[in-house]
Order: structure tokens, then sequence, then C-alpha cells
């Protein structure tokens, strides 16, 4: 039986060589429109889809391949002798192999001042019908829509005298399908924008990777692509796990909160064990570091700018796992890369864009799969309400900002307490704010006198405010908000401790 291939592109990147290799294996080429006038320039011998149907086009070009002549030569099991001679009859020849990519609706859709009427004109319909029917009879027919298949497949066709192997068709029939809802799924999210209403909710997930294992060696784990992820290279090291993309991307989220000056974040087991600002990244780093040097160990670095020798000839003498930042110094890069396990990741993505690309939080339960907005939600000083007969300094405003920020990254219940722009007692995850509140305070050691203690959410008793006081305590963020909202007040007020609400809680399960 003749070889046929249909070829209808919009991307035309690679199509001649890919169509010349195929001419070369004895396939005749059916084309149309745009495509069919590049493969005829190119000077392949290539059929016009016209001369099949009899109709150059209808309605400006919306229809040219919806016609019984093409779709029956699609869909026809050529192992049916029946819907053999039913081609004969009717003068159609079956296609083995389809080659289709799709208008670019996304492009489309993300342009900033795309109109309802662009979006509805780069909506494929054609494309689409030729992929979901070469899918539905890939028994017979490969379906091509990823030109990035093209090296590979014709590598394979030239192997096996022009054919593909079912589990070849299988394993393209899956991808096209895949293109396919997820070019519905685009459409309606944009058309649901445009008509102001919210979209039905499909999580799509694209696998990236396989990873050694989950949180524990005995667990399977993957790493899925859902929307755009971030842009970043590993430069040396072992491969990425499964712990140290979570453990790295509570980091980066820290420094991405301050992402205009100096910031580290150090990270173990999802919780911040050291957070700091400075004059430099060099000072940032120290500062960071010397917040909890213990719990430090094995731990995960974000910085918000590129990594100095000075900081190098530091990490190098302890056991880092990851060092993650917008770059490296040559002599840095150096000094670290003869450490043969540490992982030194170049962000690429600008700190300032990280947040954008935090969107929905997955959890899947046996109850079912839970979906929220990431908490991006940021506060505005002018929100903040001093509710003590204490006020703050402005140097305290600007050490409970930077407190309540790292408190936001921490899980509940959680309490930062910090000074001078840096962390220095850091408790999360405790059912009880205060025990949190003691815990806080005791790895602060020394330095809490005149430092001050930030609260993920409201306190439900005076007791925290007794602690942070025999601690010395001077100022005290938290979102406000409980019953107890007025005996917590006057319990700062009775110490002398400042308090500030911002109405936001910020707990993180």
């Amino acid at each position: 039986m003749k070889k046929r291939a249909l070829v209808s592109v919009y991307d035309k990147e690679g199509i001649e060589d890919f169509v010349k290799g195929l001419v070369s294996l004895g396939y005749e080429i059916v084309s149309t429109g745009g495509t069919y006038d590049l493969l005829s320039k190119s000077g392949i011998n290539v059929v016009n889809s016209n001369s099949l149907t009899g109709f150059t086009q209808l309605l400006d070009g919306k229809v040219k391949t919806l016609h019984p002549k093409i779709h029956a030569g699609i869909l026809a099991d050529v192992t049916n002798s029946a819907e053999v001679q039913e081609l004969a009859k009717n003068e159609i020849e079956p296609f083995s192999l389809v080659v289709v990519n799709l208008y670019p609706f996304e492009k489309t859709a993300q342009k900033e001042d795309a109109q309802l009427e662009d979006l509805i004109k780069d909506i494929d319909i054609g494309g689409i019908t030729m992929i979901r029917a070469a899918a539905k009879n890939h028994k017979n027919v490969g379906i091509l829509c990823d030109k990035n298949d093209y090296s590979p497949i014709l590598d394979s066709l030239k192997a096996q005298n022009g054919e593909l192997t079912l589990e070849q068709r299988q394993a393209l029939a899956l991808k096209a399908f895949d293109i396919s809802s997820s070019y519905d799924r685009k459409i309606c999210e944009a058309l649901s924008a445009q008509y102001n209403v919210e979209p039905p909710k499909n999580i799509k997930l694209t696998k990236i990777q396989d990873l050694r294992y989950g949180e524990n060696p005995h667990q399977k784990a993957a790493l899925y692509k859902q929307n755009e992820i971030v842009d970043y290279e590993i430069l040396h090291g072992k491969e990425i796990s499964y712990n140290n993309i979570t453990d790295i991307t509570a980091a980066v989220s820290i420094v991405a909160e301050f992402y205009d000056v100096p910031s580290v974040a150090i990270i173990k087991h999802g919780t911040p064990c050291g957070v700091a600002l400075g004059f430099s990244i060099d000072g940032a780093y120290l500062k960071a570091f010397d917040c909890d040097p213990i719990s430090a160990f094995g731990g995960i670095i974000a910085l918000s700018q590129p990594v100095t020798e000075e900081i190098a000839k530091h990490a190098h003498s302890v056991f880092l796992e990851v060092i993650i930042a917008p770059d490296f110094d040559e002599k840095a890069f150096e000094l670290l890369s003869k450490k043969k396990n540490i992982r030194l990741i170049k962000l690429k993505t600008p700190l300032k864009y990280f947040k954008s690309f935090l969107n929905e939080e997955i959890k899947v339960t046996p109850f079912g799969v839970l979906v929220q907005e990431a908490d991006k939600q940021d506060f505005n000083r002018d929100d903040f309400k001093v509710v003590t007969k204490t006020k703050p300094s402005t140097e305290m405003i600007e050490d409970m900002v930077f407190a309540f920020k790292v408190v936001k990254h921490t899980k509940s219940n959680a309490i930062v307490i910090a000074k001078d722009f840096k962390a220095i007692g850091v408790c999360a995850g405790q059912t009880s704010r205060v025990d949190a509140v003691e815990i806080a305070v005791k790895r602060a050691c020394d330095g809490t006198k005149d430092a001050v203690l930030a609260s993920d959410g409201f306190f439900p008793a005076t007791d925290n405010i007794d602690v942070a006081a025999q601690a010395r305590i001077a100022g005290i963020i938290q979102p406000g908000g409980s019953i107890k909202d007025n005996e917590v007040i006057a319990a700062c007020d009775k110490y002398g401790i400042s308090m500030i609400t911002t109405g936001i809680r910020h707990f993180k399960h």
C-alpha cells in the first residue's frame, strides 16, 4: 500500500527537511494552504488538498480540510476489508502519517491587548480535528504535532523501512490527545477571562522528570509542571531531590520578599533557621548563618545577590545541600565546586518576578484534592494598627515588617523573633502558640532584649505576652482578631510593649 502523509502546519520550522526525508522514503505528500506553497517552492513534489476535495477553500480559509476525502483517508481502518472497499469505491486513498500543528492561540492570549475577536480567530478547527482523527486511528496512522519529534521519528522511519511501530504510534497518539486537551483548556481559560467568569478547574500536569525518591527512599516521586516554571540551571552537584525542591522553594520565597536588598535565607526541613538582611550580601550571609549555625548544617541557602568569594570560603567549610543565587562569582564557583555533592543552582528568573510563579497550591487527600491560591498577600503599612499605648519606633517598625514577612513562610503555629533585620529566634509547627513563643525565646538566647516578635496567627490568651515580657521583647506584630484581643492589648500596655495588628493571617500547614 502506498505510503501517504498529510502535512498542514502553522509553525513551519523544520518542516521542509522533514518532508524531504519522507519523500526519500517513498511517501506521497498531500498538503494545504501556506504549507503547500512553502513545500512547492522548495522543489518538493506535493499534492494540493484542493485537488482531492474539489474546493480551494471556504469561508476565507476557515474550511480547507474538513472534507470526507481527507478525513475518511485519516480514519479508515486499513485492516478492515469493508472499509478498504468503501475507500476504493469513493476513490479515496488512506493516509499513514499526519503532520499538523495548531494556530498559536496561547501566544495570542498572552498579549496584553488581545481582543475577543483575536482570540476567536486563532481557535484552530481543522488542525485539531485532524489531530484527533489521526490519534483515534493510531492503529493505522501516525500523528505528529510537535516539531521536536521530526528528527527522532524520521530516524525511526529510515531504520524501519518507512514504517512506525504500533508502540510508536500509541505514544504519538497519547501526546496528541494531551496537546489537544491542553489547547482546549487554554481556550476555556482565555475566554472565561474575556467573559469575566471563573473557568472550570482543570489541573493539568506535565511530567518533567522522575526523581530518585520522595521524602523517604521507599516513596516514588517525580517532578511535574502545571504552569510556567522559573528558569534555573544546576551548575554543579547531584540532581536535586524532592526535599531539595521543597526547601529551595521555601528559601527563594523568603528572599523574594526582599529582592531589592542584600538578603539571605537558610532553610532546614522546610523551616527557616536563618534569615537576615545586610548592607552587603556578605554581611547578610554571615548574619543569617549566625541565627542558628547548628540547624544550618545540611541546609539550603538562597541569596538575593551573587555568591562572592568571601561567602564561598565560609560555605566551603560547612556541609550544605544547596546554594541557589542569581549567580556565582568566578572564584566563588571555583572554590565551591570542589565539593562533590553540593548543588550550586543559578536562578535565572529575576527575584522581582518570582512571586508571579507562585500560583496554586495543591494537596491530594483521600477526601478530595484541595486547591488554593498561593499566599501572596502583602500588607500596606498605611493599614497597620498600633493598638497599644506604647508606640513603636521607626526602627522597630522596620524590624516588625521584616519579621512578619519571615513568619509568613514559617509553618504554623509560627513565631519569629528579630532584631536589626536578623531572625534570632524561629519556632515552627507547634500545636500551642505559647509553646512556640517559649521555644523561639529560648532559641534567641540573650538577644531578645528590645527585639520584636511576629506571630502568624492571633494570640488566644495573655500567657504569650507574659512570656514575651519576661524575655524583654519590645514590640509585637500579629494579625489580631481574637476574642481576647482587648485582654492581650491590655497585657502589652501593662508591660510597656508596643503592638501592631495587620489584619492578615498567615497560617501555613
